[in-house]
């Protein structure tokens, strides 16, 4: 039957799933339908159950209890093999990726090669993930790239390409989307919501999680909330807001704090930038004062991404200095050392530790402070300091011994945060620091970041959320081709004004 015929055709149905882990529980008797050719947004807090969720679908964690029916029929997803052979896809928001291989054998992880003659047909093993990559309007990017070579955004896109391979044995049916547009440019998005439509219209089904009110409110038909382990909220997007949302989600009113910092600026200067040429970067200057709150922003490719990379690369020229005094800085271990934490983008890849615990990933820049006689490690001194710093960035865990890897993104995020303050900072540099974070925890890292600079500490923060950046940030520096082009006072500012400055349009009218 056609999803368009007027009746809905129900191709996933959950009821009353069950998921505990010793005492904590991760799902409470949820329940949820996915219908044909419709886009339904799972949404919630981190730790909310998404994730195990997700992970009971994919065959990977077995329920403690529940129904799972496809097509009307009970299923036991009991293997990752399974759930492909029915017909689910999935695209998780983590690469799990392998940079030596080509982007063909990348797509085919996991799946047969093309044979001929008993070995590997690489002409029909290429012509196949060519035809996969242009299903999403891929172009740019060869079958024989290394994935070492591509960005992000591109490696990205093809792990998302990879859930469009062929398989007539199997079908895909159902997609799962897991923050699948988190290291994606704008455009990009756009690409991957374009095949999203296309899948809509042949009766395909998508679960699309997201902490992005905007791109849900935008694409999906329908949205489940889900909080504490159970679907608290069932609404249709055509009646949703974005107040309703958050409030679904956090089980509270919320007060979103809309003003930036006071647009005053302290004499006292921290860090000044002057004439950084790096990597992608020309000429660069800027100053952030005590207690500043400096928003960067940019259309993707125009500078932001690279700026604080830039400032701790050993082959930058310009001068940069603290509190007036001209810094080498080469390596992100000389901006430790004088006191200027540093956030990454990518906090899976170049942030944290994933298989140690919060205390070590905490002390880790920090260790000289933890040491006795510069030799032996206090780890008791680690556990009482990531305790506090824990206690400050109101980080949910069980103690300071838990692996960073069984932490929600969310939580994972405010471990780094934990690190940048333990070591008392003067600066802050931090690079998109609430990418795949649930709105509580956004508001959360806002409160910090707010009560930090209200200490005297200047906070760069490079953002590609405008209204995070407008909420935040006193000024807000715009960049274009590589060079910092305007810094403006947020008075006033809309998101509307913001991305026409990243165009260039003021520039424009006042000539």
């Amino acid at each position: 039957m056609k999803p368009n015929s007027g009746l809905l055709v129900k191709l996933l149905s959950i009821s009353k799933l069950r998921k505990s882990y010793g005492a904590t529980i991760a799902l409470n008797d949820a329940s949820l339908d996915l219908n044909a050719g419709e886009t339904l947004a799972l949404m919630g807090e981190n730790g909310a159950g998404k994730s195990t969720l997700i992970k009971i679908l994919a065959g990977t964690v077995a329920p403690d209890g529940g129904e799972i029916h496809i097509d009307g029929q009970s299923v036991k997803l009991t293997t990752p093999i399974l759930a492909h052979r029915l017909g689910l896809r999935f695209i998780h928001q983590e690469l799990n990726v392998i940079n030596s291989l080509s982007v063909a054998e990348n797509i085919f992880l996991g799946r047969r090669y093309p044979q001929r003659f008993g070995l590997v047909n690489w002409k029909e093993l290429h012509a196949q993930t060519q035809a996969c990559l242009e299903r999403i309007g891929i172009r740019h990017i060869s079958t024989e790239h290394r994935l070492s070579k591509l960005s992000v955004g591109d490696r990205m896109l093809v792990k998302i390409a990879a859930a469009f391979l062929d398989d007539p044995a199997a079908p895909a049916r159902i997609f799962i989307m897991d923050e699948p547009t988190a290291a994606l440019a704008s455009e990009e998005s756009e690409r991957l919501f374009k095949v999203i439509g296309e899948l809509k219209r042949k009766g395909c089904g998508i679960i699309y999680v997201s902490h992005r009110l905007d791109e849900v409110l935008a694409i999906a038909d329908r949205i489940s909330v889900l909080r504490d382990g159970a679907v608290k909220a069932e609404l249709k997007t055509s009646i949703a807001t974005k107040s309703t949302l958050i409030e679904a989600m956090i089980g509270r009113d919320h007060v979103e704090a809309q003003q930036s910092l006071s647009p005053v600026l302290s004499e006292s200067i921290i860090l000044s930038v002057d004439h950084l040429n790096a990597p992608g970067l020309r000429d660069v200057s800027f100053d952030l004062h005590a207690g500043e709150i400096l928003g960067v922003v940019g259309l993707a490719g125009s500078g932001p991404e690279l700026l604080i990379k830039g400032l701790i690369n050993k082959t930058n020229a310009g001068i940069v200095s603290l509190n007036g005094q001209p810094v080498m800085i080469r390596e992100p271990a000389d901006a430790w050392k004088l006191g200027i934490a540093i956030a990454p983008r990518e906090r899976r890849s170049e942030g944290l530790l994933l298989m140690q615990d919060i205390a070590s990933n905490v002390a880790l820049p920090h260790l000289n402070k933890f040491s006795r006689l510069r030799i032996f490690l206090s780890q008791i001194l680690q556990a009482a300091v990531a305790e506090k710093m824990g206690v400050r960035v109101r980080l949910k865990a069980r103690n300071p011994q838990q692996k960073v890897r069984e932490l929600s993104g969310g939580n994972q995020q405010k471990v780094m945060f934990a690190r940048a303050v333990a070591g008392d900072p003067r600066a802050l540099l931090l690079d998109e620091p609430t990418r795949g974070v649930d709105v509580g925890a956004k508001y959360d890292i806002y409160a910090l970041l707010r009560e930090i600079a209200a200490t005297g500490v200047g906070i760069l923060v490079v953002s590609s959320d405008y209204e995070e950046i407008i909420h935040l940030c006193s000024r807000i520096a715009i960049f274009r081709g590589g060079r910092l082009v305007d810094i403006v006072m947020n008075s006033g500012m809309t998101e509307q004004a913001l991305l026409a400055l990243c165009y260039g349009e003021r520039q424009e009218q006042q000539a």
